[in-house]
């Protein structure tokens, strides 16, 4: 039997079955790369694996990461949720769906601050699944719309996982943030209009209109709204300009944050060192993650299987369209039992000389895995949003999966537009500075 598909087998093998002993991702990573390298080849593993730990652990781009996530923690302790659904309501609850749609712009709007999908859904959704549920909206729509929305996390940047593709990939993550941009505002658009025809359909079992919203409630609503957004605007501009490099617009973001939480008087000692913890805590994770998953990249390529699963796959002469459709259902078969940076750094090291080597654009294929992830948050049977869901609504499991269904088919909407029209992605990156 040839020796890569051994290797292959071995590999498939030793991952699953450390995983589904309860090890860790990362120590999963780092085991089995000691482990191929041990029985497959004759290279010093000790020293390759201590020099690939030490030069993936203090990357450059990395910086950006624990920043991002200390500015999402330092908003997420502020006022930002009250004040964000006191100033979104008054602006769409005459639209068809009503106040469903502070669903979707909430989360849209913390998607930009946090990163995180499960942090933008659980904290948007304490907030409003008691004011819809008063206002006896419809709780199918209440739900899809949360855990839909609170997808948007992964895809508007500063996103944790386009970080994470970034290093993997070794891209441009300005790049990548950039061209996160406009498919995130057209998911949004998709949501809220899905939202508005289905509420026009079902005027049953929708409550009555908000009444109507005098000019006083609008401007001070965009006045709640407004340091929020503009510090958004001022991260993502500041980037987009050419002002600033990810890593530098993330401090200007963390300095933002600091003043805005101050200004609501929301910013203690307590507060403070309780995001600097929460931060430390996440970017460790992640980054023991991304140095273990290089040791295992160095392991395959020294079994020299990425090579040969690229060669096989061009022997089966797939066109770059079946080859994405065939990568897709894999990531979303994963997505069933691994979060979506597991999923990346897992991988990265067999996809992407695939894809580069079908002249697939590596900038448009983050944002095209980008979106696979985010639709493996709402897959059962184990998508993450749904089971964030499930606690904020005390609904059970099947009633959260069908309610979230509707939006996993937005989701591949949106993949078969990005598809078919890749300048969706790309045309914005291109008048980067």
């Amino acid at each position: 039997m040839d020796m890569t598909f051994i290797s292959a087998i071995v590999l498939i093998v030793l991952i699953f079955g450390f995983l589904a002993v309860g090890v860790w991702v990362s120590v999963t990573l780092l085991a089995v790369g000691m482990l191929m390298m041990g029985i497959f080849t004759s290279a010093p593993t000790g020293s390759l694996i201590a020099s690939t730990l030490w030069d993936n652990s203090w990357g450059w781009a990395l910086t950006s990461l624990p920043l991002f996530v200390w500015m999402g923690e330092i908003l997420f302790r502020s006022n930002l949720s009250s004040d964000m659904f006191r100033g979104l309501s008054p602006l769409v609850g005459r639209l068809p769906g009503g106040l469903l749609h502070v669903n979707i712009l909430g989360c849209g709007v913390l998607a930009a601050i946090t990163g995180s999908s499960a942090v933008t859904c659980a904290t948007i959704g304490r907030m409003t699944v008691p004011e819809l549920g008063k206002r006896d909206y419809p709780v199918k729509m209440t739900i899809g719309t949360l855990a839909g929305s609170g997808t948007l996390g992964l895809l508007i940047p500063p996103s944790i996982i386009m970080i994470v593709y970034g290093v993997t990939a070794e891209q441009s993550i300005g790049r990548l943030f950039i061209a996160g941009v406009v498919p995130g505002l057209l998911l949004v658009t998709l949501f809220m209009g899905y939202t508005a025809i289905w509420s026009l359909l079902n005027k049953g079992s929708m409550p009555n209109r908000e009444g109507r919203i005098s000019w006083r409630e609008r401007i001070a609503a965009i006045r709640s709204l407004g340091p929020t957004v503009a510090l958004i605007a001022l991260v993502i501009g500041s980037i987009y300009g050419g002002y600033a490099t990810p890593t530098e617009a993330a401090v200007v973001g963390v300095l933002g944050a600091l003043g805005l939480s101050a200004m609501s008087r929301s910013l203690t000692f307590e507060s403070f060192m309780d995001g600097v913890m929460a931060a430390v805590r996440t970017s460790c994770m992640i980054s023991f993650i991304i140095a273990c998953a290089a040791c295992l990249s160095i392991a395959v390529a020294f079994v020299d299987l990425p090579r040969q699963l690229a060669t096989w796959v061009d022997t089966l002469n797939l066109s770059p369209y079946a080859l994405l459709a065939v990568l897709a259902v894999l990531i979303l078969v994963l997505g069933c039992f691994l979060e979506g940076i597991s999923i990346i750094v897992l991988t990265s090291s067999v996809m992407l000389p695939m894809v580069q080597s079908a002249g697939v654009d590596l900038v448009w294929f983050g944002i095209f895995i980008t979106v696979l992830i985010e639709a493996a948050q709402i897959t059962p049977p184990v998508g993450f949003n749904l089971f964030v869901m499930q606690s904020v609504t005390g609904a059970n499991i099947l009633t959260v999966a069908k309610a979230t269904f509707p939006f996993f088919l937005l989701l591949m909407g949106m993949l078969a537009l990005i598809t078919v029209w890749p300048e969706i992605v790309l045309w914005l990156p291109r008048f980067m500075n």
